[in-house]
């Protein structure tokens, strides 16, 4: 993949040594072919599993649940913890057919006892869950499989070899336990990884240390109660995310928490920014959010996501010759949307609509909000294009974006319900256009241009898409700036 990309160089099998700061960059002093070499780069992302760039470069670490007391969040704990979430240690097995023998050595420490819940288990159904093609399996199994109790300790660098290689012999330890106990000799290890053991080369590890100096910290509430907070997080969103919260622990005295259905989110820029290292980003479990946020902002499919808004970061402040203490939160948002990211995850308009980055947009701009739908442990935020705009929704934000709005507001007087001609009136009032001109021009346009499908009708309500499409249009809310903190900068 990496190959088709022009102007990038990716250098395998060089490990991190040292990093320290050079003016506004850093010099990131790395093995290569068993010497040792400097990069000098503009910018840095740490998309390590456990922060240990940003840790080297003087980054501190928070492990763990925090204190309801610490972060207000009411689904907190009354006293933190430093309880981590299980690694997995994966294995992909290869069913090699019934007569084959594909039985590994018995691994070093084995004990059986360690694996006796599976007995009884649907066995077939836990592999089919977990199929691939190819007559492949991925296993990662609960309770007695291969989760892996884990500690802040656990973690350091002088003590993860050690660990991780108990990890790995915990997973070979239920592969064995599956092969001889349970009858599947003829699921084996394949080829696919390189390494001695064939398991893969890092866990899967759903929680580390978290950044305690970003330039925000991203809580629950900012997932369940995005417009109702001072700060507007959601409208300096990099990235989207949506995957329901783990909890995988085999610590029966592991602190559970009972989540509402989740809703769908966005990752606010200022997680990944460092108040204190400038041109250092993080990713991974070293983001700055919360221990109840990170059970779901730790999922690939949420870090691959952000990765992409890392990287229009990075660029930003490479191209224009600036600092992370220096974003502008709208370029970099504009960046992702050309190249089709998203940044609010209405699910109810997807990528392929012509208005998808109008909508996009507006709801960055907090104009039209997004409404929270539960289905099952999750909820879906939807756009609801076609229901009608209140006027008591956009009327807050209309008045903080425009000077004259507050003036408009108070000479229309528009009803409950926004109309079309009441939309076309405020595009008059902040664009200085004739009134009649307006109307002329805009039913010329409205099926031609825009592909409406309602007749053109001034005194209709007005839908929540018409509004964004002609809002994003003509009045462009989006162009005003934002600070890290989603307020509202003149």
């Amino acid at each position: 993949m990496t190959d088709t990309v022009k102007n990038l160089t990716v250098k395998l099998n060089t490990p991190f040594t040292g990093i320290k700061k050079d003016g506004t960059g850093w010099d990131v002093t790395i093995t290569l072919d068993g010497k040792t070499a400097t990069v000098k780069a503009k910018v840095v992302i740490d998309a390590t599993e456990t922060g240990d760039v940003a840790a080297k470069a003087g980054e501190t670490y928070v492990y763990g649940f925090e204190a309801k007391k610490q972060t207000n969040e009411a689904l907190a704990p009354d006293n933190e913890s430093t309880q981590l979430q299980d690694l997995s240690w994966i294995a992909i097995l290869k069913d090699f057919g019934a007569a084959a023998d594909k039985t590994i050595a018995r691994p070093d420490g084995y004990d059986a006892a360690a694996y006796t819940c599976l007995k009884g288990k649907n066995i077939k159904k836990m592999l089919d869950d977990g199929r691939l093609p190819n007559d492949k399996y991925m296993i990662k199994w609960a309770e007695c499989g291969n989760q892996f109790l884990v500690a802040p300790d656990n973690l350091k660098p002088e003590n993860r070899e050690a660990f991780y290689a108990k990890a790995r012999l915990h997973t070979l330890g239920l592969i064995y336990y599956l092969q001889t106990e349970l009858g599947y000799k003829n699921l084996g290890l394949g080829e696919g990884f390189t390494t001695p053991d064939h398991l893969p080369y890092l866990p899967y590890l759903r929680e580390a240390g978290r950044a305690t100096k970003g330039l925000v910290r991203m809580m629950l509430d900012d997932v369940y109660k995005p417009y109702n907070r001072e700060s507007k997080l959601y409208r300096t969103a990099i990235a989207v995310g949506d995957a329901s919260p783990g909890q995988h622990y085999t610590d029966a005295n592991a602190p559970k928490v009972i989540y509402p259905p989740f809703p769908a989110y966005g990752v606010p820029l200022g997680a990944i920014v460092l108040k204190d290292l400038d041109n250092l980003l993080v990713t991974e479990k070293a983001m700055s959010v919360t221990h109840l946020v990170n059970a779901s902002t730790m999922y690939p499919s949420v870090q691959m996501a952000i990765g992409q808004g890392a990287g229009a970061t990075a660029a930003y402040c490479a191209f224009f010759k600036t600092t992370t203490q220096n974003l502008n939160v709208r370029i970099i948002q504009g960046e992702l949307l050309d190249f089709k990211a998203w940044i609010m995850p209405f699910a109810d308009v997807k990528p392929t609509d012509p208005y998808f980055r109008a909508i996009q947009q507006i709801g960055a701009s907090g104009l039209l909000k997004g409404v929270q739908k539960a289905d099952g442990n999750t909820a879906r935020l939807l756009f609801q294009p076609d229901s009608l705009v209140a006027t008591a929704e956009i009327k807050p934000t209309l008045e903080e974006i425009y000077t004259r709005g507050f003036l408009w507001f108070n000479k229309e007087k528009p009803g409950p319900v926004f109309t079309v001609g009441n939309l076309l009136s405020f595009i008059s009032e902040t664009t200085l256009t004739d009134p009649h001109t307006l109307e002329i021009a805009m039913q010329k346009a409205w099926k031609d241009q825009y592909k409406f499908s309602s007749a053109f009708d001034m005194k209709r309500p007005v839908t929540r898409r018409e509004f964004a499409i002609l809002a994003n249009r003509f009045f462009n809310p989006f162009a005003r700036s934002v600070d890290i903190a989603g307020r509202m900068v003149n």
